[in-house]
């Protein structure tokens, strides 16, 4: 794909880019995807190109460097709910105690720019950790197709609870304040919400385009949230109103955004479809102004 002549990249629609949706996020099997996407596209040629310029790319250059001489990374293993947890570490070499970050991934799983996500975050000052929340199965694959298909294999409460154990890790970590917030995108953004639900001790959570809680769970939310959303991604802002009047109703210190003409998915720079930098920047300027006060 990136050798291809931008005059030769198919022209990607909204009528595409909710197809792809459907098919990443809902039951639409790949062959039948990509039969429809040639029907939009005009070709199967065409419509190949059009998914890779969709999809995110697992192997695409990320923002940072896996070798920036600022942090110390590390793979790890820390105690899950009921098992062994796998994660990616990423921390300020020098300076501390630290407020820690939970970044948590697309139902693609831990993948390259899942690690890329948590060392910028680890380089605005804070101990940022990505779990894998397909470690139980294994750990995430390469294979993207293959790794969202073990998503259906989740069981929510266990996903709860893993962010619970995640959290009570990182407020005894050596160099950590003891102050957790949590961000997450797509999957991983319904997971933070839910995670808000479950553990009275995250201080602050970062919900990108991320499906809602159940209204009557809201009450139980004690962290300041920051949702951000994409003003084209009508599935997940169908939940929204309801959201919002429940956080309203529980008095919950919540800020919500929506970004206007911008996709689902528009923080991955991996996307290119979809990537929408000025959004990107803005909400990313955004979490960080909050969790620099709420992990202090």
């Amino acid at each position: 794909m990136t050798d291809r002549d931008p005059a030769e990249q198919p022209q990607i629609t909204q009528e595409m880019i909710a197809l792809f949706d459907d098919y990443t996020h809902l039951s639409l099997d790949r062959r039948k995807f990509m039969d429809n996407l040639a029907k939009l596209a005009g070709s199967m040629a065409a419509a190949t190109a059009a998914a890779g310029l969709m999809a995110s790319n697992a192997q695409a250059q990320g923002l940072t460097a896996e070798t920036d001489d600022r942090l110390t990374i590390s793979d790890i293993t820390y105690a899950g709910a009921d098992g062994e947890m796998k994660g990616y570490l990423a921390r300020p070499k020098e300076g501390g105690p630290f407020g820690a970050v939970i970044v948590i991934h697309e139902n693609r799983g831990l993948n390259p720019h899942i690690k890329d996500v948590t060392r910028r975050v680890a380089l605005e000052g804070f101990i940022a950790l990505a779990p894998d929340y397909l470690s139980d199965q294994g750990g995430t694959p390469a294979n993207e197709d293959d790794a969202r298909a073990l998503f259906g294999n989740l069981d929510p409460a266990a996903v709860a609870a893993d962010g619970v154990a995640t959290i009570a890790y990182l407020k005894t970590l050596d160099g950590a304040n003891g102050k957790v917030g949590a961000m997450g995108f797509c999957w991983g953004g319904g997971t933070v919400n839910a995670l808000a639900v479950a553990s009275p001790d995250l201080a602050a959570g970062v919900a990108y385009y991320g499906g809602q809680p159940a209204a009557a769970d809201v009450p139980k939310i004690k962290a300041r949230l920051l949702l951000h959303y994409a003003g084209l991604d009508d599935r997940i802002n169908a939940g929204i109103p309801a959201y919002e009047e429940a956080l309203k109703a529980a008095g919950t210190d919540y800020e919500l955004f929506v970004y206007d003409g911008v996709n689902h998915a528009f923080n991955n720079e991996t996307s290119a479809a979809r990537y929408d930098k000025a959004a990107a920047d803005l909400a990313w300027s955004r979490t960080i102004g909050l969790f620099k006060e709420a992990l202090a």
